[in-house]
């Protein structure tokens, strides 16, 4: 702080604020805020998988020895893998049993809309246990596979 010691009336003293030091303490704490900033950002790294896809026909679908396991949670409390009913006990043991004649451990998960969440979440914690290892829930109801022609026999002509 400055202070003016002069000749006014009454050779008083006034005292007047200095303020450079004030505006180099704020200037070296903002270069010093400018310099940290940058290092405490964190970086996060997101390894995302390459998108191959591979248009499938109706064929090769039918075709398909091992198709892809697919569990339903209906209204009811029912569960069903590939359109078969399974008692919420038992399904642990029969989901091993599916995944240890598979090299894949993938599930894929329907519930009704009206399921409750409690539910679908034990059911989730099931398979689980049973040893699904990527749980991929579906944005749409899977299509129902089509029903094969039936076979026509033509009786054979003989001459």
């Amino acid at each position: 702080m400055a202070m003016n010691v002069g000749g006014g009336p009454g050779k008083t003293v006034t005292p007047a604020m200095n303020v450079t030091p004030l505006v180099d303490v704020v200037l070296v704490l903002l270069i010093i805020f400018l310099v940290v900033t940058p290092l405490m950002s964190k970086t996060f790294w997101v390894h995302l998988p390459k998108q191959e896809k591979e248009e499938v026909t109706q064929q090769q679908l039918d075709q398909d020895p091992n198709p892809p396991l697919v569990m339903k949670v209906l209204e009811n409390d029912t569960i069903q893998v590939n359109g078969i009913e399974i008692g919420y006990d038992e399904l642990a043991d029969r989901l091993a049993r599916m995944f240890a004649a598979r090299d894949d451990h993938i599930l894929f998960f329907d519930a009704e809309d009206g399921v409750e969440y409690g539910f679908a979440i034990s059911v989730l914690d099931q398979a689980r246990e049973g040893g699904a290892v990527t749980i991929a829930p579906l944005t749409q109801p899977p299509a129902s596979p089509a029903a094969p022609a039936p076979a026509t026999t033509e009786p054979s002509s003989s001459s």
